[in-house]
């Protein structure tokens, strides 16, 4: 499947944002990459602004152009506010839900556990990233998986900080799903409603 494999403090610095973690290139040149990076001035028009926070969230999220439009789609259909529906369509899909309970460090790595098949949701193997995790399923690690270093390590970083709308058991290595995310609980820097005026014109 096509992914962004090439510099990603390349794509911090254009966003002025660690987007896949923590960057030391991004604190050290805390500009834009390219030949005129440092002295670029020039000023944004409205749709390069709107297209600029797109992409930023296709990046955040690991998400394609095709399934990215596909969940605005998705969201514009519900009732509701568009731009709120679109951040917990993210939220739920499968990669985001074992990144953010811990058990790989970030979501390309959880993508990558999930393509291997060490990822249950409610006891089934599943090894679809974009598969759109339910208010009230269970994901956890698969039994033969429990014993894997990678996900013992990420485990063991987790910090404190956790999301109001997933639990999580120790013992059991099992996380659920208890509630859909409402938007100031979502930590990304996302204005979703510039996104929505991008795809409205």
């Amino acid at each position: 499947m096509a992914r962004y494999r090439g510099p990603k403090s390349k794509i911090s610095r254009k966003f002025g944002e660690p987007i896949f973690g923590p960057s030391k290139a991004l604190q050290k040149k805390s500009y834009p990459p390219g030949h005129h990076g440092r002295n670029r001035r020039r000023k944004q028009s409205e749709y390069a602004i709107q297209l600029q926070e797109k992409q930023k969230a296709k990046y955040l999220y690991g998400v394609l152009e095709r399934q990215f439009l596909n969940l605005f789609d998705k969201a514009s259909r519900r009732s509701g506010i568009t731009g709120e529906i679109l951040l917990q369509l993210l939220e739920s899909r499968l990669d985001n839900v074992v990144f953010r309970l811990g058990i790989a460090p970030t979501r390309r790595a959880a993508r990558q556990l999930i393509l291997h098949k060490h990822i249950t949701v409610n006891d089934m193997v599943v090894n679809i990233p974009s598969f759109t995790v339910k208010v009230g399923d269970n994901v956890g690690v698969r039994e033969k998986s429990k014993s894997l270093l990678v996900i013992n390590e990420s485990l063991a970083r987790r910090t404190s900080k956790k999301y109001p709308w997933m639990e999580w058991d120790d013992a059991e290595m099992l996380g659920k799903y208890i509630s859909l995310p409402q938007r100031d609980e979502i930590p990304e820097n996302i204005q979703e409603q510039l996104i929505v005026e991008l795809y409205s014109k």
